[in-house]
């Protein structure tokens, strides 16, 4: 397969997307609960339908996991994984920290990766082996070596309200103590994104969706970054936690994650 024609189509449908979303951002949104504080609008629906017509006018056999259409399996072989507006409670809320997340998987391994925040036109791009990109310049991960000169960003369940916070707030406390900040943006597909960029230097977030990680983890594997379990061991997009860092923070970020487990 034609990585760079992958590639170029995967930004194709990126472009499209964001106009869309950028017609609905600072208007009036119908907005659905999907859970107590997991939302949906018009603009993802829209933006999803665009993404997967423009992948299939040109691969029309190629599998389809999106986050609000579900699955088509396609040939087995080849599939895209999109999230049409990942941070869609921000963008309800007219924050412009949200964005279009497309990853294409040979054989369920991300071989692409395409992250655009339409808002600011940041576009974020890898292709397996040919390094990662932010509008056409290579980036690569800091080069910060302890937790405590680091700054991280993580996120929270949607599930937050119907499981025990307990776990999820002590880890966040441990890992607030030990760095100079932990931020929270609401797009776990920036977040890689950023780690990738050098602008944190760690990640950490649990029950995502495939969708919000497979293109962003592969964009921060792509800048020289590490990405993981919380138990260090290799991270797949269907994997219920996943830790991304610059690498040399790896080890120390493993073990505040796990501290209780040791206690």
């Amino acid at each position: 397969m034609d990585l760079q024609t992958i590639k170029r189509i995967g930004i194709r449908a990126a472009y499209r997307a964001g106009r869309i979303l950028i017609d609905h951002f600072d208007k009036p949104l119908q907005v659905k609960k999907k859970g107590a504080i997991d939302l949906v609008t018009q603009a993802d629906i829209a933006s999803e339908k665009m993404i997967v017509a423009t992948i299939q006018e040109v691969f029309p056999d190629h599998g389809i996991l999106a986050e609000e259409s579900g699955a088509a399996v396609g040939n087995g072989h080849d599939r895209w994984i999109i999230d049409p507006l990942d941070g869609t409670t921000n963008f309800a809320h007219h924050l412009p920290i949200f964005a279009v997340s497309i990853a294409y998987a040979r054989d369920d391994v991300p071989q692409m990766g395409i992250v655009f925040n339409p808002a600011n036109g940041e576009l974020f791009t890898a292709v397996h082996g040919q390094g990662a990109y932010l509008n056409d310049a290579p980036i690569h991960i800091s080069d910060v070596e302890t937790a405590e000169d680091s700054l991280l960003v993580t996120g929270f369940p949607y599930t937050i309200r119907t499981t025990s916070p307990v776990e999820p707030i002590s880890r966040f406390t441990r890992c607030l103590t030990a760095s100079q900040g932990v931020r929270r943006l609401g797009s776990a597909a920036l977040d890689l994104c950023f780690v990738a960029c050098g602008r944190f230097e760690g990640f950490w977030e649990e029950n995502l969706k495939p969708w919000d990680t497979a293109a962003g983890m592969l964009i921060v594997q792509a800048a020289g970054g590490k990405v993981t379990d919380y138990k260090d061991r290799p991270y797949h997009f269907e994997d219920r936690q996943i830790l991304a860092t610059n690498g040399r923070i790896h080890a120390e970020m493993v073990q505040l994650l796990n501290l209780e487990d040791c206690a």
